[in-house]
């Protein structure tokens, strides 16, 4: 997030308007619903978890008990557990 000067960037009118209200401080404008993106969109970190879930879940059915995939993702047993026992 970057700052940005008001002045370069509001009508005058509406920076009166604004003054009505806060003066002197920083106010975070959010973008609009259609500009957001979901989390993960931009880096495919989400896309990533979803197909390390899927192998997780592929190992326990085909009987790779719940410490050995501790042991090989490094995570929690209640994180695997959560992985595997998730209905589908």
């Amino acid at each position: 997030m970057r700052y940005v000067k008001a002045q370069s960037v509001f009508p005058k009118s509406l920076l009166d308007e604004i003054q009505k209200y806060v003066q002197g401080e920083m106010i975070y404008v959010p973008k609009s619903q259609a500009c957001h993106k979901e989390w993960g969109a931009n880096t495919g970190t989400k896309n990533m978890i979803a197909q390390r879930n899927e192998n997780i879940t592929q190992s326990f059915k085909s009987g790779t008990s719940i410490l050995q995939l501790v042991e090989l993702y490094n995570l929690s047993d209640d994180t695997i557990k959560k992985i595997v026992y998730k209905k589908q």
